[in-house]
Formats: structure tokens, C-alpha cells, sequence
């Protein structure tokens, strides 16, 4: 047999005798020998084929089986949501259409008493002011007193969610709008109206835990469609609540027919809209009722992860798996104090911040210069005039965010998108003053083609700045860094009407001014902040995180 005379040659064999491997200076190297192995296998085998490739095969496939058990498992908590939503998340295959669709009606339920705001709010202020010229100034503190309020406490409810849940903070939200957007409707004297929108700011904490629940309700291929949910719901919001504000506002004057002076709604001409909305947030609050929890409400203590890398350690054949937890977690931050040294983070917070103000600004300003006379540079317009501006503004914006946006963000990026849709901000902003000269149907055509193109550009910075910060972290620090932007950009928004507000009142005041009279000021202005917003997204200001 050709394995016992192999076996002969290399033992037996005497000096004399003629050697096999005579040009060598050793033994046969042992892949010699085991290819003279394989060879006789193959030859004594009834299926040589099948023979050799159980040979080479078997060891492969035995690794791989091993390598399919994980050596970790998961374990779930049976008192825990957390770890029913993560069990869920296993099974289920498909689009998950009934989290969309709930994360959808509760961003509405708190856009909507942002947005339904602007198209009455002058009309609001103008039996508050002694001078129609300091209209400006009511409408800035009533429109920014919502964004102080949520910037005060947007932290304060993030640590709330952190540790009692997602849940409990968003349905507190839903009821603050029930409960204010409705005292809001029934004020009686500008404090009332003042004290109303920062109390239902500072108790409606809920965008920056939705955006964290986002996050996690939906499986990790579907993470991103959760998180520009959030931004499409927002679009949505800006269609119905302008449509809302404009349409049902004054309804004793619009609608006499249906509603008399002496009616509950002719004694509170804004109350309607108000209403309406709270009722929505009524029926989102008790549908938040089934909603599930996505924290985690057990704590995994030190003994039970040891013993896991033990066993991940005995399973590995002695290899320290510790050591391997104490770099990993030695390379991920472990405070949120780190947060603030994660610089592409915090600098795509503040250029977010700066843009921002800037469109808070420009939406007060725009309801103000609409429907202020024409003899202080204004468009005359009517609170339904408005709202049909807004609201076709808002649906050109959902459109492009649903189908153009992300073509081309995937072509360009999100920062090349901040500059150019800011870069082209600018001229069409510097173009306003020149349209209030306009007058019938072209006024309505140019007016509603510069709005759309103007909040599509804006709304594309924003998206494409959200985007930024939630790549700048890791997954499990998402949600304190959306707290951290949600606290300044409320802070910034809040400026922004107020500024906005005072910025229109005096620009009101001098109509004959040489330089840049009126209007041209505010617009001015306007593109002085979108210009620095722009040069803020060039290095080495606006970082990206390498990955």
C-alpha cells in the first residue's frame, strides 16, 4: 500500500540505500506528507471526490456552525417594556406603519399651536398697542414667550424621559396643549396670552423625547425613516396649522351666518382655531394611552455582565474577554460632559442655532409685512390671504422633503446643501421689497413662488444640519444631544420673534429714511444672518465626524 511503503522508505530505509528525498537535508516537509495522505484516502475511498471534500471541508463547517450560536445572548426582562419593545423588533418584518403614523400625529399635535400662530398674531396684538407702529413688539413677546418657555425646561424633561420613560413626558406634552392652547384662545389682556404660551412651552417637553423614541421604536434599518419622520411631520404641521390660524380666526366676520358677535366665539375671536387644535391633542392624548414604552426599566448589575464575559472568556479558550469590555468602553464617552467636547456635534448645534433664529425671525416678519398696510411697505393682506400662503408654502415643502431632498442629499451631502440653499436665500430675500410693488394676480403668483422656494431652502438647512448632529454621536448618546439642541435652538427661537417683532416695529418707524427705508431694512438684516449662517458651515467652524 502506498502509505506502508511511504512509512518504509522514511524509517526503514539504510544509508546505503537510495533516498527518496536525497537533495534534501531533513525529513519530508509535513504538507508533503499530508498530500501523500490525502492521495491515498482518495484512492481507498469509493467516492474520492466526496472523500476529499469531507477531508478539507469538515473543520470549516463545524467553525462556522459554532460561529452562528452567539456567544452573548440577550437577555430580556419579562416586567420590562424595554424589552418587550426589543422582543417585538425581532419578529416583526415590514414597514412599520402604525409607529409612523403615531409618531406623525403626536409631532403634529405640538406643531400645530406653533404655526397656527402667525397668520393672526398681528391682528392679536393690534388691541394691545396704543400705536399701530408698536404692533411689532406685542407679537414678538407673545410669539416668543411658547419658545422661552421650552427652552427653560427642554433639559429638565430629558432627564424626566431618561429616567420615568418616554411615555409619561409625551403625554404630559399632549395634555399642556389641551389644557393652554385652549386658555390661550380665551385671553382676555395681553398677560393673559403672555403667561398662557410660555406656560404650554415650558410644559410641552415632547419633541426632544420623540426624537429619541423615534430612534428606538423602529428597527436599525429603519432608523432613519423615524428620524426624518419627525422633520416630515413638522412639514405637515406647517400646511394645516397656517390653514387653521387663517381660516378659523375671526370666524363672527368671516362667517356671520354661523357664528354671531354675541357668540362665545365673537367675544373671543381666536378661540376657534385654539379650540380645534386642543380637541386633536384630546383624542392624540388618549390614543398615546396604547403607546409603547421604549426604556429599559431594569438595571444590569456589575455581577451579572462579569458573569457573561467569564462565560464569553470560557468559551473563547482563556482569552481575557475583560479586557476587551474595558477598552471598548474606554473608547466611548461616558459622561454627558463629553458631549461638549464632541466639537463636529456642537458645531453643527450652533450653525443649526444660528439658522434657525433666522427663519423664527423671517416667519414673524413675513405674517407682519403681509398683512400690515401698504403705506408702511406691507401686502394689505387679510388673515385668509395668509394662510393660503402658508399653507401652499407648506405643501411645496413636503413635496420636496418626500421626493427631492433625498436625491439630492445623496448626490451632494448635507453640508453642500446648507451652503447652497443658503447662497440662494439670500438674492431671493433681497427681492421682498421689490414684490410689494407688485399688485393683483402677480403679486399672488411671485408672493406664493417666493415663499415656497424660500421655506423649501430653509427647511433643507435644517434637515440637512439634523442629520449632522445625529451622526456626530453614537446611538446611545442620541438623545441627550438632542436635548442639548432642542435647549438652544429654543433659546434662539425665542429671540427670534422678539427680535423679529422689534426689528419690524422699528423698521416701521422710518419709511423716509434714505438708507434703506423700511422693509429694505428688515430684509437686510435678515440676510446678514443668513450670510454669517453660510460662512459658519465652512471649515474649520463646521466639522464632520470620521468614521
Amino acid at each position: 500500500m502506498t502509505h506502508f511503503n511511504f512509512q518504509l522508505m522514511a524509517s526503514d530505509s539504510s544509508p546505503s540505500d537510495p533516498q527518496p528525498f536525497a537533495n534534501t537535508k531533513s525529513a519530508p516537509p509535513s504538507y508533503i506528507i499530508c498530500f501523500l495522505v490525502c492521495l491515498h484516502l482518495v484512492s481507498q475511498a469509493p467516492n474520492g471526490a466526496g472523500a476529499t471534500a469531507a477531508l478539507f471541508w469538515a473543520v470549516p463547517e463545524e467553525m462556522a456552525e459554532e460561529q452562528q450560536v452567539p456567544l452573548l445572548k440577550k437577555v430580556y426582562y419579562q416586567n420590562c417594556s424595554g424589552c418587550r419593545v426589543e422582543q417585538l423588533k425581532e419578529t416583526r418584518r415590514g414597514l412599520p406603519i402604525r409607529e409612523l403614523l403615531s409618531i406623525w400625529t403626536v409631532v403634529l399635535c405640538t406643531a400645530l399651536p406653533i404655526s397656527s400662530l402667525f397668520p393672526f398674531l398681528y391682528f392679536m396684538g393690534l388691541p394691545y398697542s396704543k400705536r399701530e407702529e408698536d404692533i411689532g413688539y406685542y407679537a414678538g413677546y407673545v410669539g416668543s414667550a411658547f419658545m422661552l418657555g421650552r427652552a427653560l425646561t427642554s433639559v429638565a424633561w430629558g432627564m424626566v424621559a431618561d429616567r420615568y420613560g418616554r411615555k409619561p413626558v409625551i403625554m404630559i406634552g399632549t395634555i399642556a396643549v389641551v389644557i393652554f392652547n385652549t386658555l390661550f384662545g380665551l385671553s382676555v389682556n395681553f398677560w393673559m396670552a403672555l403667561s398662557t404660551r410660555f406656560l404650554l412651552g415650558s410644559l410641552n417637553g415632547l419633541l426632544g423625547p420623540i426624537k429619541a423614541y423615534a430612534a428606538e421604536i423602529f428597527r436599525d434599518e429603519y432608523q432613519a425613516l423615524g428620524l426624518s419622520t419627525v422633520s416630515t411631520a413638522w412639514g405637515i404641521g406647517l400646511i394645516i396649522g397656517p390653514a387653521l390660524g387663517g381660516f378659523l380666526a375671526q370666524p363672527a366676520e368671516k362667517y356671520p351666518d354661523i357664528f354671531s358677535e354675541d357668540s362665545l366665539f365673537g367675544r373671543f375671536p381666536y378661540f376657534l382655531p385654539c379650540l380645534f387644535i386642543s380637541v386633536y391633542a384630546m383624542i392624540v392624548t388618549v390614543a398615546c394611552c396604547w403607546l409603547p414604552e421604549t426604556l429599559h426599566t431594569h438595571n444590569e448589575n456589575k455581577k451579572s455582565r462579569e458573569d457573561s464575559y467569564d462565560a464569553l472568556e470560557a468559551a473563547n479558550g482563556g482569552s481575557n474577554a475583560k479586557e476587551k469590555e474595558q477598552e471598548i468602553e474606554g473608547s466611548e464617552p461616558t459622561s454627558n460632559e463629553s458631549l461638549f467636547m464632541n466639537w463636529p456635534l456642537m458645531s453643527s448645534i450652533i450653525v443649526y442655532c444660528v439658522f434657525s433664529l433666522h427663519d423664527m425671525a423671517y416667519t414673524e416678519i413675513f405674517s407682519l409685512w403681509a398683512v400690515s398696510p401698504r403705506i408702511h411697505g406691507g401686502l394689505s393682506y387679510s388673515t385668509d390671504d395668509v394662510g393660503v400662503v402658508l399653507a401652499i408654502s407648506g405643501f411645496g415643502l413636503l413635496v420636496s422633503q418626500l421626493t427631492l431632498y433625498p436625491l439630492v442629499e445623496r448626490f451632494l451631502g448635507p453640508v453642500m446643501i446648507c451652503r447652497i440653499a443658503g447662497v440662494l436665500s439670500i438674492p431671493l430675500l433681497a427681492s421682498y421689497p421689490l414684490i410689494a410693488m407688485l399688485s393683483g394676480s402677480s403679486l399672488s403668483v411671485v408672493l406664493n413662488c417666493a415663499s415656497v422656494l424660500k421655506n423649501v431652502l430653509s427647511v433643507s438647512i435644517i434637515t440637512g444640519l439634523f442629520l449632522l448632529q445625529n451622526s456626530a454621536v453614537d446611538q446611545h448618546q442620541r438623545g441627550t444631544a438632542n436635548g442639548i439642541s432642542m435647549t438652544a435652538m429654543s433659546l434662539f427661537k425665542a429671540a427670534g420673534p422678539a427680535g423679529g417683532g422689534a426689528l419690524f416695529s422699528w423698521a416701521q418707524k422710518r419709511q423716509d429714511s434714505a438708507f434703506f427705508p423700511g422693509d429694505q431694512m428688515v430684509f437686510l438684516i435678515l440676510n446678514v444672518v443668513e450670510a454669517i449662517g453660510v460662512l459658519m458651515t465652512f471649515k474649520p467652524f463646521l466639522v464632520q465626524r470620521r468614521r
